[in-house]
């Protein structure tokens, strides 16, 4: 079973585009902030022809990273580089006003770094929900959304809970973004 860190690290030295949310619905506009995780990594060894690099975490622990082909600076990765992964994600809610139309929009971006091998990569997916129930003893509110997608979670915010009622409907817009950076090892 492989660790959250190295699911981590793997999507970074891929660039993959992940998609995660932690959500709590709300009125108006307001953005939840989500996970932010950090992890370094140093390279051990390097195996050119494979594109296999061995790297070790801060506790020690060793792994085994294939880069895909897709990583174009590979070559410049030295033993002894240490690789960053942030990654983080939010979710910003609006109740929608009556009559407006709703949406279901994905984007995505990918950014290199300019001097050390590197780069970001974002998506953000914005789509119209229907409040569908609520349950005012557990402060939950359940959405529905395009292709009958489901969501249900509680809602810290007690006066946001209050002004919610069956039929709203919500904008629910996921960022999450992955920010990674190789730096030459500390002397």
């Amino acid at each position: 079973m492989r660790t959250f860190s190295t699911m981590a690290l793997t999507s970074a030295v891929a660039a993959s585009m992940l998609l995660a949310s932690s959500t709590v619905v709300s009125a108006q506009s307001r953005t939840i902030e989500g996970n932010s995780v950090t992890m370094t990594v140093t390279i051990e060894a390097i195996e050119q022809s494979t594109r296999t690099l061995t790297v070790k975490d801060k506790d020690g622990i060793y792994e085994t990273i294939v880069a895909p082909p897709e990583m174009k600076r590979f070559s410049e990765l030295k033993v002894g580089d240490q690789i960053t992964a942030r990654y983080y994600d939010n979710v910003v809610v609006r109740l929608k006003r009556p009559n407006e139309p709703a949406v279901d929009v994905d984007s995505a971006a990918l950014t290199r770094s300019k001097g050390t091998p590197g780069g970001t990569a974002a998506t953000q997916r914005t789509i119209t929900v229907t409040v569908t129930a609520m349950d005012p003893k557990t402060e939950t509110v359940t959405v529905t959304g395009p292709n009958g997608y489901k969501y249900s979670r509680r809602v810290v915010d007690k006066k946001a809970f209050a002004t919610l009622k069956v039929g709203d409907r919500l904008d629910m817009t996921w960022t999450d973004a992955l920010l990674i950076s190789v730096d030459p090892p500390k002397k």
